[in-house]
């Protein structure tokens, strides 16, 4: 069987399947393909790596992991899948480890070739672009703090999250419900009450006469 070329690969993928021929031709040529062995790391979270990979052959696992080595699985891509797109979009690390659960090929396209299909930054439609990977990222912090950590953990990143810089100071500049925050964090809403009492009482947060809340920098390392 002759070998197909990468122009064949790419026309075998969703993701390009509604390219015309010339667009799926200068995908083809940024292209290269590269093989990971059972275990081999694809990407890792916390880390940038300037490239679209997409699954050719084999299977993939999406983890997440906290400090203590403790995962829990997004996903499992398979053929046809691809991964690495929201840090090319938003230039942040990646958000997960994807490791290849077994031998798996992938095709590989860089930054440069991947932003020459992607709208003009300034447009529309690049601004809804990065508005969709700014609500998957939340997404995946949101089930890693179900799965990974306690009542406690997950009231103290939700108010990190909710909280603005100003000078230096982070503070929410609105009334924290606590029945809103436990539906939030998946608690309930007497659980919430009793933990933000004891942030409190340890001098983590600070509620303003305004109903607005004043975080130290103490509450990150909770």
């Amino acid at each position: 069987m002759a070998m197909l070329s990468n122009l064949d690969l790419i026309r075998r993928v969703p993701l390009f399947s509604l390219m015309t021929t010339e667009q799926a031709q200068t995908v083809a040529d940024g292209v290269v393909k590269r093989r990971y062995r059972r275990g081999e790391i694809i990407v890792e979270q916390g880390r940038k790596s300037d490239a679209l990979f997409i699954l050719l052959s084999g299977r993939a696992r999406v983890v997440t992991s906290d400090s203590r080595g403790r995962e829990v699985i997004l996903a499992v891509f398979e053929p046809g899948d691809y991964l690495g797109e929201m840090s090319l979009i938003d230039n942040e690390p990646h958000s997960a480890t994807v490791r290849a659960e077994v031998q798996t090929d992938v095709l590989v396209l860089g930054r440069t070739e991947f932003s020459a299909c992607l709208p003009d930054s300034s447009s529309l439609s690049y601004s809804i672009l990065r508005g969709l990977v700014a609500r998957l990222r939340n997404a995946d912090r949101q089930i890693e703090s179900l799965a990974l950590l306690d009542v406690y953990g997950r009231v103290a990143r939700a108010l990190l999250d909710m909280a603005q810089d100003e000078e230096g100071v982070r503070i929410i500049r609105s009334k924290v419900s606590r029945q809103d925050l436990a539906k939030v964090v998946g608690a309930s809403r007497e659980m919430v009450s009793r933990v933000m009492k004891d942030l409190e009482e340890r001098g983590l947060i600070e509620t303003q006469d305004n109903g607005w809340v004043k975080l130290t920098e103490r509450l990150a390392t909770q």
